[in-house]
């Protein structure tokens, strides 16, 4: 299993940026998704995440109104439009997967893990 995240970069503040990330999964649809991000010297936390049919989304309140989560099961491929980009969004960004039904924030809750990407939002 392998999920591949791309579409970081240096970006300034009120800009925008899409991620991506393609799985590697038999049955990508069967998985509900989800991106975190890390922060240096903080925790991991969730960002947003999505249904296995995209029937239902959540994110975290510092994002609400700014990102947005997408898949397109037909392509394996996750996506978050960042915009309006702040400064404290500057983090490494993982997407994760899950079996089940619904949405967890609790990074544990996740079974397999992309490699991160770099977000980095210029003040």
């Amino acid at each position: 299993v392998q999920l591949q995240a791309s579409g970081g970069g240096l970006v300034q503040a009120g800009g925008s940026l899409r991620l991506s990330c393609t799985a590697s999964l038999r049955a990508f649809s069967n998985y509900v998704i989800g991106w975190f991000r890390q922060a240096q010297g903080k925790e991991r936390e969730f960002v947003a995440g999505m249904t296995r049919t995209g029937s239902s989304t959540s994110y975290a309140d510092s994002v609400k109104g700014r990102f947005t989560i997408s898949r397109d099961n037909a392509k394996d491929t996750v996506y978050l439009q960042m915009n309006s980009l702040k400064a404290d969004d500057t983090a490494v960004y993982y997407c994760a997967v899950r079996t089940g039904t619904y949405v967890y924030t609790r990074p544990t809750n996740y079974d397999y893990w992309g490699q991160g990407t770099q977000v980095t939002v210029s003040s």
